[in-house]
């Protein structure tokens, strides 16, 4: 084995400015760029509470996997954690679940990519765009995890940057140093129909849309498993969560309802973006705003091919794969995950053009709420196995904050939102099509424990 690769087969090729840049970005997709714009059309400007109470759930979150993590680096992250924590049951339904989330993510990425880049090329399709971009980042992921880690770092650095850039101009226009800009100011927090026009229950319907937006943050736990000394990067990652947050979605999202009033029907149509730069009267807006969402969509595109590879990895080592999904070329790749992974992205893909689309539809739905499930798993599991440690008498290096107070809370939070959504019609179908599938991916953990019990006992009995 080289020196380079970890006990499990895999290549430790992330350098620490790999996880860095990993951990800073992972926040930011299309979802903030395009997304944000529906969500402050519902709430208003009291969308900011809305991001502020997602984004404390994903900083507790985090808290907890870290206090894992770092005692057990491992590619299969909270899927192993709740292996160990809860049963294997619950390790296998929420790998293959996670695995599903990102699984899908590829071809709606994809998709999303081949759009902006039809627009500006009509004479391709669509679907050549898609089939060009997802195959060439399946060819780079099939070759090294410094090939992942250096696209994501220069991806990363891109969305940082265009960021950082929006809001310096946002800073410039509300305080009037912005030339040929139209708007200036905070008025627009108060000045149509207040803060808060909707009431609490759109900000509260605004929390379940925005939780979404955060999905990603988890991969610097799986993705650190590929470096030397993954628990110190583990750690510096966890710890910038809370400014990063702070800086890329409330710092942003607050200079967008401070300069557009919430109820301007172009924020949903266009995006939040998009919509400020041209108030400002920044050329070429929508151009900057496609360029920085392709990068975006392109970026998650690459972090969902190389996530849900490893979370297939993972499972194959637990035996809950197959076991062709284990090897591993000599770059220390698992090349079979990849392929895979991928070749369930096409047949996704496959479904959407040749069955109804009721059925898309339906897959589509069935990932809607595992967001929520893998955090209410990641902070079960949190709950255990700090007992579990504390029993065996370990010092905890990085624990959760206020245990087991907040922990409970998390857990409490997440049961919640789950049940208003149920109740609610925009996400009923969602916690359905989810439920019917954690129902049979458990069905399958049952009947693979079962298995491997009774081959354990037949072993035992020749033996």
């Amino acid at each position: 084995m080289s020196n380079t690769q970890s006990s499990n087969g895999l290549e430790q090729g992330l350098k620490p400015r790999h996880v860095t840049m990993l951990s800073i970005a992972g926040v930011i997709g299309a979802g903030l760029f395009v997304g944000s714009g529906h969500a402050i059309a519902a709430a208003g400007p009291a969308v900011l509470l809305a991001y502020a109470a997602a984004g404390m759930l994903v900083v507790l979150v985090m808290r907890m996997l870290g206090e894992m993590a770092v005692a057990s680096p491992d590619t299969g992250s909270f899927s192993t954690y709740a292996d160990r924590a809860i049963g294997h049951w619950a390790g296998f339904t929420i790998g293959w679940l996670y695995w599903w989330f990102w699984v899908l993510v590829i071809p709606l990425e994809a998709n999303a990519a081949a759009t902006i880049l039809h627009a500006w090329f009509p004479g391709v399709d669509i679907w050549a765009f898609a089939l060009v971009i997802t195959m060439l980042l399946t060819v780079t992921n099939l070759f090294s995890v410094k090939n992942y880690g250096e696209f994501e770092f220069w991806f990363a650095l891109l969305k940082v940057v265009a960021i950082i850039g929006f809001i310096v101009l946002g800073v410039l226009a509300i305080f009037g140093f912005l030339p040929n800009s139209q708007v200036s100011g905070v008025s627009h927090l108060f000045d149509t129909q207040g803060f808060l026009p909707n009431g609490m229950g759109a900000v509260l319907g605004a929390i379940l849309t925005t939780m979404f937006s955060f999905m990603g943050t988890e991969i610097v736990t799986i993705a650190a498993a590929e470096s030397k000394n993954p628990g110190k990067q583990i750690s510096k990652a966890t710890n910038s969560v809370i400014w990063r947050i702070g800086l890329f979605y409330l710092v942003s999202i607050f200079i967008v309802v401070a300069l557009v009033p919430w109820n301007d029907p172009v924020l949903a149509s266009v995006g939040s973006y998009q919509t400020v730069l041209e108030r400002m009267g920044i050329p070429n807006a929508k151009m900057i705003v496609d360029i920085v969402v392709l990068v975006a969509v392109t970026s998650c595109l690459n972090s969902a091919l190389y996530t849900s590879s490893r979370m297939m990895f993972s499972l194959g080592k637990r035996g809950d794969a197959p076991a062709v999904s284990t090897r591993t070329n000599k770059s220390g790749t698992p090349y079979w995950a990849v392929m895979l992974s991928t070749g369930a992205a096409f047949l996704a893909t496959f479904a959407n053009y040749v069955a109804p689309t009721a059925v898309f539809e339906f897959l589509l739905a069935s990932s809607g709420a595992i967001a929520l499930l893998v955090y209410l798993v990641i902070a079960i599991s949190q709950l255990r196995m700090r007992k579990q440690r504390v029993a065996r008498g370990e010092k905890i290096a990085f624990s959760m904050w206020l245990f087991p107070g907040l922990t409970y809370a998390v857990i409490i939070f997440i049961v919640a939102a789950l049940t208003i959504m149920l109740f609610q019609d925009a996400h009923r179908v969602e916690i359905l099509a989810t439920g019917l599938l954690s129902l049979c991916v458990v069905a399958a953990g049952l009947f693979v424990a079962r298995r491997r019990r009774n081959e354990q006992l037949i072993g035992a009995v020749a033996r």
